[in-house]
C-alpha cells in the first residue's frame, strides 16, 4: 500500500485540526465595532465591546439571517442590524424589542476569542480545555516585542505551506543553498512537534568560513509546528536568534490564508526599543522572503504524497503526528427542525 493511501486527515480541506486560528489584526476591531470573520468556510462574528473584550459568536442571526457585523455592539453584548434582537457574549438571546419570548430563541454558538501578538484568535477544540497560544520556546516568558509581518494566500492546503519548512531536499533543488539540513524531529504533545537541525554548522564551504566563530555547535535553524496549521521558525548565530511564526488558517477550495508574526526579545530603554525595530525589520525581510518561496510551485500543485524517501523523514513524521489530531470544530450543535417552535407573542389588546 502506498504511504499516500494510509492518509486520512493530512491535506483534507474537510478536517480542521482543534486547534488556536488566527481570524484578524486586532487593530481592525476598534472597541464597539464588530467584523466578519471566516476559516474554513465557516463564517462568524467578532466584535470588541465596550469594555474592549473580544468575543466570537456564529455570524447570522438565527431569525431570517442578516449578519451580525452590520449590528450594533451594547456592552458586552450585540444587537441585530435588522429586527434588533440582542445577543450575549455567551449566544444567548436576550432582548427582542417587540415583546417576543427571548428565552425561547436557540442559542449562538459562541467561541473561545483571544488576542495574542497583535491578531485574534479563535479556539476550534472543547471550550474547557486550556491550551497556550503559539509563542517559540525561547521567547515562552512572554517578554517580546513583536511586529506584524504581510498577509498572504496561497493555492493549496496549509498542510503542504508546513512541509515546506522541513523539506530539506527542496532546499537543494529550489533554492539552491549549500547547506545540507538534518532535522530531528520530536513530538511534544497531542498538539505540537518540533524539528531541530543537527547539522554542524558551518558547513564545510568558502562562505561560511567567516561566520564558524559565531556557532557553537549545529546551524540554528529550528521549528515548532503547533496542530499542523502553525508554526516558528528559529535560525541566526548563536549571539542573535531571529523569530518568525506563520500563521496559518484553511480558506476556500483547498487554500491557505496566512500572517506572518516577527518576534524578538523584548530590550528595554530607548536602545533597546531602537535595537528592537531594527531586528524586526531584519526578520521582516526573511519573513516575506519565506512566505513568498514557491508561490509559482504553491499554485499548481496537486498535493500528493506517494513515494517517501530517506530525505522525506521529517515529513513523514510531520503527517503522522498530524494523523493522530482531533476536530470537532464542525460539531456544531443544531437545532432540529422538529424543535423550531414560534416565539410567544404578547396580546393584542383591543
Amino acid at each position: 500500500m502506498n504511504f499516500h493511501d494510509t492518509l486520512a486527515n493530512f491535506g483534507n480541506s474537510e478536517f480542521v485540526p482543534d486547534g488556536w486560528y488566527w481570524l484578524a489584526d486586532s487593530r481592525e476591531l476598534k472597541k464597539k465595532t464588530a467584523k466578519a470573520a471566516e476559516i474554513a468556510g465557516k463564517k462568524l462574528v467578532i466584535y470588541r465591546s465596550e469594555s474592549g473584550a473580544v468575543y466570537g459568536l456564529d455570524a447570522h442571526c438565527p431569525h431570517m439571517g442578516a449578519h451580525l457585523c452590520d449590528g450594533k455592539v451594547e456592552g458586552e453584548a450585540i444587537r441585530c442590524p435588522f429586527h434588533f434582537w440582542k445577543f450575549d457574549n455567551n449566544g444567548a438571546c436576550t432582548d427582542i424589542p417587540v415583546g417576543a419570548d427571548h428565552t425561547a430563541i436557540e442559542r449562538l454558538n459562541s467561541y473561545k476569542i483571544r488576542e495574542h501578538l497583535g491578531l485574534i484568535w479563535v479556539w476550534t477544540g472543547d471550550p474547557t480545555e486550556e491550551v497556550p497560544l503559539p509563542l517559540p520556546e525561547e521567547l515562552e516568558d512572554g517578554l517580546v516585542s513583536t511586529r506584524l509581518g504581510t498577509p498572504f494566500e496561497k493555492a493549496c492546503h496549509p498542510n503542504v505551506v508546513m512541509v515546506n519548512a522541513i523539506d530539506a531536499h527542496h532546499f537543494t533543488s529550489v533554492h539552491q543553498l549549500v547547506v545540507e539540513l538534518n532535522m530531528k524531529p520530536e513530538e511534544r504533545d497531542a498538539y505540537s512537534i518540533t524539528f531541530d537541525n543537527t547539522t554542524p554548522c558551518p558547513p564545510d564551504h568558502w562562505l561560511f568560513s567567516p561566520l564558524r566563530r559565531f556557532y557553537k555547535k549545529a546551524l540554528t535553524y529550528n521549528l515548532k509546528y503547533w496542530w499542523g496549521h502553525t508554526g516558528a521558525v528559529t535560525l541566526g548565530p548563536d549571539f542573535l536568534h531571529f523569530h518568525i511564526i506563520f500563521a496559518l488558517r484553511p480558506g476556500m477550495n483547498g487554500s491557505t490564508q496566512g500572517q506572518t508574526i516577527l518576534l524578538t526579545k523584548n530590550r528595554k530603554g530607548m536602545l533597546g526599543k531602537a535595537i528592537n525595530a531594527c531586528l524586526l525589520e531584519i526578520t521582516r525581510w526573511v519573513g516575506n522572503y519565506f512566505a513568498k518561496g514557491d508561490t509559482v510551485i504553491f499554485q499548481n500543485i496537486d498535493f500528493a504524497f506517494k513515494n517517501p524517501i530517506k530525505a522525506d523523514k521529517p515529513i513523514v513524521h510531520f503527517v503522522r503526528h498530524y494523523e493522530k489530531m482531533r476536530s470537532s470544530f464542525f460539531k456544531q450543535k443544531s437545532m432540529p427542525s422538529e424543535e423550531i417552535k414560534w416565539s410567544r407573542q404578547p396580546e393584542i389588546q383591543a
